[in-house]
Formats: C-alpha cells, sequence, structure tokens
C-alpha cells in the first residue's frame, strides 16, 4: 500500500497526474511525499497500521504548508485544507483499488471521509476556479446521528451484547451530551489537571526522578495539544464557540481517581482518530457494572464526558472482554480458514486503542494490562502458548522507547506482579516437563525457557519478592531425582537379561549414559536460566551410581575373563568397557566441575592390561611363523624386501596401537605397559632373524639330493679329491634372488624399528620412568647382559702330526651343564683363524664358560683342538668397560675373546637396542656369508700361484679367456647405473707416486696382466648383476663395501704374513711379481669405482686398508736394518699417542634407533687410525735373522698394555672402596668332556 501511495504521490507531485494539475495540491503532495521517505515514518505506519494515522500526518502537512502561503489569508487556508484532505482520501481510495484483500469496512469509512470533508461532487480541478480570495470558510460537515455511521460503536454494543436498536436510542439520548466540543473540553481539562499537579493524568509523586516526570510531562503535553490541534483542523467552528476563557471556567479534575497515568511512548504519533468524530464512547451507565470499586463521585469539579472514573480498570476490562470474544469467535470458525496471527481482531484493537488515546491510558499499562489478561486467560488454558511471547513482546518494545525507571510506580509494581506470577507458571511447566528425561526434546521447553528467561532478565522479580534460587533449586532437586529413576530402571533391564558375559550389561548401560549425555548437551547447551545445567545434573547423578555397579561386578568380571581357553567374557569387552567408563568419567569431569567421582579407574582394569600383555607376549612365535610361512620372498617396494616383515610389523604395531589408543590416564604405567611391549617386539624381532637366517644358510649351504651328509663336508669331500689329485680348483657359488630378499627384509625390519621407536615416543617413556620412581611389584635379582665377541685364536696346533695336516676350526661356548650356548662359523685350512663373531649371553650370578676350539672332521664327533675357561662375574666387570682377554688353550696356542657387560634393564630403550643389535647381527651375519660364498674365487684367482704363473710362461692363462679392460669397466658403469640411476660425482684422489710401477716386466703386458684374474671378474659380472637387482641401495652398498675388504684382505696376504713372532714360511714376491699384484689392485679398483657409477664413493675404496697397503711398496726393499729401526720410532710414536683410559664399550642403549647408530658411526669415523709399525714388523717375518726382534716389539708392546692395564684396575679398585676388594673368582665347575 506505502509503495503505491509512493508512487502516485511522486508522479502528483511532478506533474503527471492529469486529475491533479492545482499548484497548492502539488505542493502539499510534494511536501508530504518527502516526509513518507523518513524512517520514522515508515516505521510509524508499520507499528501503528491505521489508515487514520495517514490522514493525520498529510493533515499536520498541509495545515503547516497552507498557513505560509499569503494567498490564503484569513481562514482561505481553512477551506484549503478541507478539500486537500478530500483529495488525498480521494487518491488513498484509489490506491487500495490496486491492493488485494481490502476489507469492506475500511473502504466505507474512507468513502464517509470523504462525503464529511468534501461535500460537493465537483472534480479537483474545478474547486480551486472557485477559490476567491476573500471567501469565508465553509460550515463545519455536519455528524450523523445514525448508528449505521459509527462502526467502532457497534463493535462495542457486540461485545456487550447490544442490540443497534438500544444502542440507536442511547444515542439519541446522549447526542446533547457527547458532542465534539465535551472532547474538546476533556482534553483541556487534563491539560489544565497537569499545570495544577492533579492526580490524573499524572503528577510528581507518581514517578521515580524528576527525569522521568519531566519526560512523561513534555510527550503529554504535546500529545494533548496535537489532539486540540487536530480537532479544530477538522471543524474549525469548534475554536468559534469556544470562548478563550473557557478553560478559566472549567472545574478541575477530579483528585479523588484512584490512579494515576502513565505516560504514552515518545514519537508513536499515537493521536486520536478521525472516527472518534463519529463514534459513541462508553458512558457511565454502560459500564457502571463491570467495576464500580474505585469509581467515585466527583463532587464540585469538573466531570469528564468521555473519561471513565478509573480508566485503567475500565480498560483492562474492556481488553479483556475483547480478547474473549475473538477467542470464542476463532472457535467457531471452519477448519480451513485462516486465522489472525494476532489475539485481537483489526476492530477490536482499534477500538482498545481509541479508548486508550481518549481515557489516556498511557502505553506502559496497555502492555501490562494485556500481558496481565493473556497470563490470566492461559491459566485457564483459553489462550495458547504463543500469546505469552506476543504480549511480552510488546513489553519489550514499550521498555525500548521508555526505559522502565521511567515507567510510572503504580505501573512497573504491576508489571512487577505479573512477571512474578508468569515465572512461577512456566517453572511449574518445566518442573513437570523434567519427568520426560532423558528424551526431554528442546522444543517442549524452549518457549519455557524463553519466556522465563525474558522474565528473569527484566530484574523485576525482586519486587515481587519471587526466591529464584529456591525454585531453581527444585527444578535441580527434580532432575536428579528424574535421573536416578531412570538410571535404575535401565540397570535393572539391564542386568535381567540372560547371557554368561557380564561385561556386556555394563557396555550397554555406559553406551546408554553417553548417548543421553551427548544428546542433552546437543539440545541444551546452554544452562536454563544461567544456572540449570541438565547435563551436569544427570551425569552428576548417574556416573556415581554406574562406576558404584562396576565396582560391585569387578569379581565376575575377573572370573568370566579368567576361564580359558574360551573366556566367558572376551578381553576385548573388558577395554571397551574402560574406554567408555573413562570417557564418562572425562564427561563427568567436563561437566561437572568441582565433583569428583571416588573410583581407580587405573587400579581397577590394570589386572586386565597386564593379562593382555602376557597374551601378546606368547602370540610372537606365532607372529614370526605365520609371517615367514606365508613369504614367497618375492621382492615388493622400492627397498626389495618381501611380505613377511610387512606382515610382522603389521603384528607388532597392533598392540601399540592398541595402548595408545587406550589413553591409559596413569603415565608411569602407561610407560610401564610400553616397556613390556618392547620386550615383545625385541623377542620377535629375534625370532624372526633366526628363522630367516636358518632359511638363508639353507639356501647358501644347500644340502645334496642324496641328504647322506651336509653340505659343508660334501665340498670338504671334494677339496681332498683335488688335494690328492694335484688340483684344487673352486666352483664359484651363485647368488639366488631370495637370498637378496632376506637381507633386505633384515634391513626394511631395522627402518621399520626405527619408524615405531618414534611412534611410541620411547625417549619421552623412559623420562617419564626416571622421574616416577616406583617399588616394583615383586624384587627380581638384577641381570647382566654379557657381550662377548670370539676375535681369533693363534699358534693353533693340529692333532695329525702329519705335515700336510690342516685345521678347519670352529668355536663353541657352553655353559655349566654342558649346554651350548654359541657357535661359530667354520674357517676352513687356517692355524689362526679369525671369527669375528659376537654373542649376547645374560645372566643374573657368575658363570662359567668353557671356550673349545673344534676341528671339524669329516665322520664321528669333531676333534677338540683346545678349551679354555671364562667367568662372566658381573662383579668382576662392574665399570662397563671392554675388555680384551686372551685366553691361553690346554694345549697350544690361545683364543682372543673381548668381553664387555651393562645391565639388563627393565627399559623401553634397552629392548630396543636389543632389537636394533639383533637385527645388525643377522645382517653382519648375512652379509659375511656373501662375502665367504665369494672368498673362494677371489682368493684362487688373487693368488702367488697365478702369479708365478704369469712369470713361468709367456701366455699361461690363455686358456682362461680373455677380458677387454674398458669393456669391463663400461659394464660395471651399465650395471651401477641400471641399478642406481644416478652418476656419482665424486672427486678422484690421487694415488701416490709409489704406485707407479718401479720395474716395468717386459715380457707382460698389462693386457696380459689384466687378462689372468679375467675369470673374477666374469664371476663379478655374474653375480653383481643379482645383487645390484635385488639388493636394496643401503644393503648393496655394505655388500660391495665388504666385497671391497675382501680383496684388500687377500692382497695384504698375498704381500705379506700375518703379524707373529713366529718364523714365516713365506717369502717376499720379486719386483715383477710385487708389480702384478699393484696392477691387479689398481685395475680392481678401478673396476669397482666404475668411473663414478658404484655405489661406493672413492674415499671408500681408498680407505686406510688400502693406504697400508701402498705404504708396503715403501718398505718392501728397504734394508733389514733400516727397517728395525722405522718400525721401533713408529712403535714409540704410537705408544705415546695411545689412550691411557679404555673407552666404553659399545652399549646396547648406544643401538637403541638408527640415529643413535648413525651418530656412533660418525664418531668412529673421526677417529683417524693411527700409524702402525705391524706392516713393517709383516715384513721382517720374511727376513731372515729376524724372529728375536719382532718377539721383542711384541714383548714391549704388551708390557706397555699390561701396565695400562693395571692402572685401570687399580682405578676401579679405588672406585670400590665401599664394595671392598674385587671377590675372588668361583672354582671352575666340572666339565669333563663336554662337546
Amino acid at each position: 500500500m506505502l509503495k503505491v501511495l509512493e508512487a502516485r504521490l511522486q508522479m502528483i507531485a511532478m506533474g503527471k497526474d492529469p486529475n491533479y494539475h492545482d499548484q497548492y495540491i502539488r505542493r502539499t503532495v510534494a511536501i508530504f511525499y518527502g516526509t513518507t521517505k523518513d524512517p520514522t515514518f515508515a516505521r510509524n505506519m508499520r507499528e501503528n497500521r491505521k489508515i487514520e494515522e495517514l490522514i493525520l500526518t498529510f493533515a499536520t502537512t498541509a495545515t503547516s504548508a497552507l498557513r505560509k502561503d499569503p494567498q490564503l489569508a484569513d481562514d482561505g487556508w481553512k477551506v484549503e485544507l478541507n478539500k486537500q484532505l478530500a483529495q488525498f482520501i480521494h487518491i488513498l481510495r484509489d490506491c487500495l483499488k490496486s491492493v488485494s484483500n481490502v476489507s469492506a469496512e475500511l473502504t466505507a469509512r474512507l468513502d464517509m471521509y470523504t462525503a464529511k470533508l468534501a461535500p460537493s461532487e465537483q472534480p479537483p480541478q474545478q474547486q480551486h476556479a472557485e477559490r476567491g480570495r476573500d471567501s469565508l470558510p465553509s460550515p463545519a460537515p455536519s455528524i450523523s446521528g445514525s448508528v449505521e455511521d459509527m462502526p467502532l460503536v457497534k463493535t462495542v454494543a457486540r461485545l456487550f451484547s447490544v442490540s443497534d436498536a438500544d444502542v440507536q436510542r442511547d444515542i439519541n439520548a446522549l447526542k446533547r451530551v457527547c458532542t465534539e466540543k465535551a472532547a474538546l473540553i476533556d482534553i483541556k481539562a487534563c491539560l489544565k489537571n497537569i499545570n495544577a499537579g492533579m492526580a490524573f493524568p499524572g503528577r510528581r509523586e507518581d514517578f521515580e526522578s524528576d527525569e522521568a516526570y519531566q519526560g512523561w510531562l513534555k510527550t503529554e503535553r504535546s500529545h494533548l495539544t496535537q489532539l486540540i490541534s487536530i480537532m479544530c483542523q477538522f471543524n474549525p467552528e469548534l475554536t468559534k464557540s469556544l470562548p478563550s476563557d473557557a478553560l478559566g471556567h472549567l472545574p478541575g479534575a477530579t483528585s479523588a481517581r484512584p490512579d494515576s497515568m502513565y505516560s504514552q511512548r515518545p514519537g508513536s504519533s499515537r493521536h486520536g482518530s478521525i472516527s472518534s468524530r463519529y463514534s459513541l464512547a462508553l458512558t457511565e451507565a454502560v459500564i457502571a457494572d463491570n467495576d464500580g470499586d474505585d469509581s467515585e463521585a466527583v463532587g464540585g469539579q469538573h466531570a469528564f464526558v468521555y473519561i471513565p472514573p478509573s480508566p485503567r480498570k475500565f480498560y483492562r476490562r474492556l481488553l479483556e472482554l475483547a480478547i474473549q470474544f475473538d477467542l470464542e469467535a476463532m472457535h467457531t470458525l471452519p477448519e480451513d480458514q485462516e486465522v489472525s496471527l494476532g489475539i485481537l481482531s483489526a476492530r477490536h484493537l482499534e477500538v482498545v486503542n481509541e479508548c486508550a488515546i481518549r481515557w489516556r491510558i498511557p502505553q506502559s499499562y496497555r502492555v501490562a494490562a494485556f500481558m496481565d489478561v493473556v497470563r490470566y486467560k492461559f491459566e485457564r488454558e483459553e489462550v495458547p502458548l504463543e500469546c505469552i511471547p506476543e504480549g511480552l513482546q510488546m513489553i519489550q518494545r514499550a521498555l525500548g522507547e521508555t526505559p522502565l525507571d521511567h515507567w510510572h510506580r503504580v505501573d512497573s509494581d504491576f508489571l512487577a506482579q505479573i512477571y512474578g506470577a508468569l515465572f512461577n507458571i512456566f517453572v511449574g511447566n518445566l518442573y513437570h516437563a523434567l519427568d520426560a528425561l532423558p528424551g526431554l526434546s528442546r522444543d517442549t521447553v524452549a518457549p519455557f525457557i524463553d519466556i522465563l528467561e525474558t522474565v528473569q532478565s527484566s530484574g523485576l522479580l525482586a519486587r515481587f519478592n519471587v526466591d529464584v534460587e529456591a525454585r531453581v533449586r527444585e527444578l535441580e532437586d527434580r532432575a536428579r531425582i528424574v535421573s536416578v529413576h531412570y538410571y535404575t530402571e535401565t540397570q535393572q533391564d539391564l542386568f535381567s537379561q540372560p547371557g554368561v558375559n557380564r561385561a556386556m550389561p555394563l557396555l550397554l548401560l555406559t553406551d546408554v549414559l553417553e548417548r543421553n549425555a551427548k544428546t542433552l548437551d546437543k539440545r541444551f547447551n546452554e544452562p536454563w536460566l544461567g544456572r540449570i545445567d541438565l547435563v551436569s545434573l544427570a551425569m552428576g547423578s548417574q556416573v556415581p551410581l554406574f562406576v558404584s555397579d562396576l565396582d560391585r561386578e569387578r569379581k565376575k568380571l575377573i572370573d568370566g575373563s579368567s576361564n580359558q581357553p574360551t573366556p566367558d567374557i572376551p578381553i576385548e569387552d573388558i577395554f571397551s568397557l574402560f574406554r567408555r567408563t573413562k570417557t564418562l568419567i572425562d564427561m563427568h569431569a567436563a561437566f561437572c566441575e568441582g565433583q569428583t567421582i571416588d573410583f581407580d579407574i587405573v587400579g581397577y582394569f590394570e589386572v586386565w592390561v597386564r593379562q593382555w600383555l602376557q597374551s601378546t607376549d606368547s602370540k610372537t612365535t606365532q607372529w614370526v611363523n605365520g609371517s615367514v610361512d606365508a613369504d614367497k620372498f618375492e621382492p615388493e617396494g622400492e627397498e626389495g624386501h618381501s611380505s613377511s616383515i610387512v606382515d610382522l610389523f603389521d603384528s607388532l604395531r597392533s598392540p601399540i596401537q592398541f595402548l595408545l589408543d587406550l589413553q591409559w590416564p596413569d603415565e608411569y604405567q602407561e610407560a610401564r605397559f610400553f616397556t613390556a611391549i618392547s620386550k615383545t617386539i625385541s623377542k620377535s624381532l629375534e625370532q624372526y632373524c633366526r628363522r630367516i637366517e636358518e632359511l638363508f644358510m639353507n639356501e647358501m649351504f644347500p644340502q645334496p639330493t642324496d641328504f647322506l651328509q651336509p653340505q659343508k663336508q660334501s665340498a670338504w669331500i671334494e677339496n681332498i679329491k683335488m688335494t690328492v689329485q694335484g688340483e684344487k680348483k673352486v666352483e664359484p657359488f651363485h647368488f639366488q634372488p631370495a637370498s637378496c630378499v632376506k637381507l633386505n627384509n633384515i634391513e626394511s625390519a631395522r627402518q621399520l624399528l626405527d619408524k615405531m621407536y618414534a611412534q611410541v615416543d620411547a625417549d619421552k617413556i623412559t623420562r617419564v620412568l626416571e622421574t616416577h620412581p616406583s617399588v616394583p611389584d615383586k624384587i627380581e635379582r638384577q641381570r647382566f647382559l654379557f657381550t662377548i665377541k670370539i676375535v681369533l685364536a693363534e699358534k693353533l696346533v693340529p692333532i695329525d702330526s702329519a705335515a700336510s695336516a690342516r685345521l678347519d676350526t670352529f668355536v663353541t661356548l657352553s655353559d655349566e651343564q654342558g649346554h651350548r650356548l654359541a657357535k661359530t662359523r667354520t674357517i676352513y685350512d687356517s692355524f689362526d683363524p679369525r671369527w669375528e663373531e659376537t654373542y649376547d649371553i645374560s645372566v643374573d650370578k657368575a658363570l662359567w664358560l668353557m671356550v673349545s676350539i673344534r676341528d671339524r672332521t669329516l665322520v664321528g664327533k669333531h676333534d677338540t683342538v683346545g678349551r679354555a675357561y671364562i667367568c662372566l662375574d658381573p662383579r668382576r666387570f662392574g665399570d662397563f668397560l671392554a675388555h680384551d682377554l686372551w685366553l691361553d688353550l690346554d694345549t697350544q696356542g690361545r683364543v682372543l675373546l673381548r668381553v664387555s657387560m651393562e645391565g639388563e634393564k627393565d627399559d623401553i630403550q634397552f629392548y630396543f637396542g636389543r632389537a636394533f643389535r639383533s637385527l645388525k647381527r643377522a645382517e653382519v651375519e648375512m652379509v659375511r656369508i656373501f662375502i665367504d660364498k665369494m672368498s673362494p674365487m677371489i682368493r684362487q684367482s688373487l693368488s702367488r700361484t697365478v702369479v708365478k704363473s704369469l712369470i713361468k710362461t709367456n701366455n699361461p692363462l690363455g686358456s682362461m679367456g680373455s677380458i677387454d679392460y674398458k669393456q669391463a669397466i663400461g659394464g660395471m658403469q651399465a650395471l651401477y647405473r641400471s641399478a642406481i640411476g644416478t652418476q656419482s660425482s665424486e672427486v678422484q684422489i690421487p694415488l701416490p707416486p709409489a704406485e707407479k710401477t718401479r720395474v716395468r716386466p717386459q715380457e707382460l703386458t698389462d693386457v696380459e696382466i689384466e687378462e689372468a684374474i679375467a675369470p673374477l671378474l666374469e664371476y663379478f659380472e655374474q653375480n653383481l648383476q643379482t645383487l645390484n637387482t635385488y639388493l636394496s641401495t643401503s644393503a648393496r652398498e655394505m655388500v660391495m663395501a665388504k666385497i671391497w675388504k675382501e680383496i684388500l684382505t687377500v692382497i695384504e696376504n698375498l704381500l705379506v704374513p700375518p703379524l707373529s713372532d713366529l718364523p714365516s714360511d713365506m717369502r717376499p714376491l720379486s719386483d715383477k711379481e710385487v708389480d702384478i699384484v699393484f696392477k691387479w689392485l689398481k685395475f680392481l679398483r678401478d673396476y669397482f669405482y666404475a668411473e663414478g657409477e658404484s655405489p661406493l664413493p672413492l674415499e671408500a675404496l681408498q680407505n686406510q686398508k688400502y693406504r697400508d697397503i701402498m705404504s708396503i711398496r715403501l718398505y718392501y726393499d728397504m734394508h733389514t736394518d733400516a727397517l728395525m729401526v722405522e718400525c721401533v720410532k713408529m712403535m714409540q710414536q704410537n705408544l705415546s699417542s695411545e689412550p691411557t683410559v679404555k673407552k666404553r664399550a659399545k652399549s646396547v642403549y648406544q643401538q637403541r634407533n638408527l640415529g643413535t647408530i648413525k651418530d656412533r658411526k660418525r664418531e668412529k669415523r673421526k677417529q683417524q687410525e693411527p700409524t702402525s709399525s705391524e706392516m713393517i714388523m709383516r715384513i721382517l717375518r720374511m727376513r731372515p735373522n729376524t724372529s728375536e726382534f719382532i718377539a721383542q716389539q711384541l714383548q714391549i708392546m704388551s708390557r706397555i698394555q699390561s701396565e695400562q692395564e693395571r692402572a685401570r684396575m687399580t682405578g676401579r679398585r679405588r672406585q670400590q672402596v665401599v664394595g671392598g676388594e674385587l671377590p675372588p673368582l668361583p672354582p671352575i665347575p666340572s666339565l669333563g668332556d663336554r662337546r
């Protein structure tokens, strides 16, 4: 409607409407159009929604504009005002035609206004032509006395069930009294009462402050003045008919009125409507029966015609009757007919507003009375709940316009009483709604809560003496009682169900409690009234009951989960119960701040965690065997490992993830649990290493088809045959891809174990254990871990005294009961074998070990070469250092053991270190087998026999085939390039000048020398292809480094004998032979480097051992005396730089993850090996008459080392003053002839 009106007004103002060309009307319309753009105007229209308000605003605008026009002198502006009002109503009538659903009543009213204001039917464009400068104002429009022309009177008559005929009689009887003049006199009497400080319509005593009173006074005067002005504008005769001193003769208003009035809303523009001129107010006779308690006769004072004696009570009664009438009418409507959204109909709302304006009822009382009537009707279930928020919104709007402290005292007290009654009503509704817990929906109580919060936030409850705290406590107690009843019923129902799994009812109960708590938290995420938190009340009542039931069921749970092999209660259900119980306790702590539960969840469920740890530890063999048995050992992924290591670590990660997900509350106990799991991991990996090594050994040493003798014995028999026949040819061994995959598995296990170390954060667990000392459940004897490295033996003597007798020796370690604890591999054809194998032995007290060196025989028992004994006494190795112990055999010769000890702790880092050590030793052993299989071919190709054959004949190796040097290196490059895919950019280290040939052999060319090792290169070509294809990058680099080390060792032994004080049968090579050997060395170095394509950098190829071999050329031709002098000087230099204190042995803790392992390797690389005199003494062994000198030098070295050892032992004794002297060795047990 307003948008259509604005568009029409804009066209008239711009002269585009042909029916309105008069300048006066265009000017007024233009000014009014600007008024319609004011946001305040639009807001007032939306709130009032009365057509009369719009007409009055236009009348005010027109009056202001016309009175300023000099052409409309005297009363000419009044005549123009009436005509413009008639034209404006005509414009409204036209605009309503474009709006749907316009009531017939509104159209009739507009037509009536048009007839009264402009009885002339002349069109608008002709009216101005008849206007004269001296024209007199037209007479005031006449008022109809027919009830048919009074719609508001008819509305009131229906409220009181009065017929139109009776109303018409009353109108005729009151026609002389109820006039416009009487209404004007009532308004002016109100102004006079205000000026005189009378009780009606208000005075200073009715307000809290001067500011409130002055605000009301200003607004009330303004409104009354505007009413008088509007009435005179519509009927100018009222001004003439009323003497100027009329107010002076009017009697004052009564002072005996029971109530004083509130102010009208400021800015609401609630003026008297035009319709009041055509309606009849209720007379005293009509309403005297409604409420006459406060009505008193006004004696000697002005008697109001239109204002009743007790306006508030009359207004409330009228409001109650209107609401009751509309409610009854609403029930009679058809079901398919739309119902008005408001409580009052438009007709009754107009009547009520008209009376409020005429009776000077302030807006504060209007909204309070409306709320009181609605509250009264709601208590009797006569109005729906939606009416309460509507009344509260009206109050909030009134408070937004007029603060509560500016209200009349009586009205604010009245509102306090209403709010107190509402608070009690809806607290009761909430109380009964709580019976639906925990299924209570938000939609059910949201209206109650919103109403209560609105009432509480007003601050008026204190005036009504409402004990909010007591009512809140009642609601909280009710919520607790309902929660307890619900828990009890649910618990009884679940525990009465049949079944042997006693954890299931508890699980279902936790599920119900958790689900209900989350539902309540989601539905009611904010406390009611800022205090009542349903989730907190429910959890605070139910969780303590649950933990009590849980504690009572503990014995049944333990019994049900312990009966094996198929327990009644699966342990998974127990841990599910733990998680849910922990969740409930955490929720209780979060929702119920300040409340505690006397329940030790850690102590309650610890027994099942221990049980689970034992069960997990017992599954290690199953995991290992299952993963290995299902493995086909085919490479998978970039690192070339197979499925078994992945399957095993998946099994190992499962308990770790289980513990992580468990989120055990006690940090120290959780650390102990992870320590137990780490022990299981270490145990599993040790078993896996044994299985992989067993399979690996079967592949490397396959059994013959007849399965009569082991492979090693078959090879030994073959060696005997070759010796008898005068030739000894080595059969090359070719590696299988599956063997490479097994080595890759060990390497991958180290990488996966390192990730697992980080996953459990083992360092943090160690810190927790260190900072939380705890007394163990039971005192156990301290265990110690001895690491024994069987290094070498020397000066062994064969049992057979024949000159051609050789030894094929291995070493065993046996305990006091004769049980074998360790066994080395066999070293063939050596009196000075070197094993370099390490074993771990755990002891809790002193333990004697028998060290037996055996000679492998073809048939029967292996011969014993010699025995020695060592006592692993923790008290004698308390310095935790590595000890090199030479043990003299009971026959002849001696064996070197390197022994160290560390405390075996129940510590996660210790167990991870043992696991890493197991993997590393398996890896080293497997790599050693690789090298041992290649070593015979290397030794046969790089031997003195081949060297001498080159010297004796011109082309002795023609039958061995030839190989092109460049082609061999090119093939090696392609091999590395295909395996690695990158090209090395390593810088070559220049060779020392001594590498150059001193005497070039004239008979042999480089090609002939290189062709001598053609079988070795062909062997490398065949096997390195397999290694490069199937080995991982790190494993390939490690194997290649070991192969190169073996080549250097063979060449070194080709040039010089091993160090010993005994004379050597080995003779020096000639210059030509030395040149051939160094040619081989240079060629093999270039072959393995492959011009940078090799995984080994040049620094690794030209290592310290390589440099020592190159130094042989410097001393090989020196005079014996010069060599002795140089040996003494170098020995003195080495001894002076030798540290006096030994370093601690390599601990398990230094191998707990790949980071610590790499740190140790980095430190070893930083330690430069000192120049040794051993090489000179090895050269001197090939010179005559040097045995005494070598023995003397070795004795000096041994004596100095003994003095350093004695000094170190003295320091140890000083540190052990408290403990006393070192205990004596226990006697050697009688071991007999145990093998």
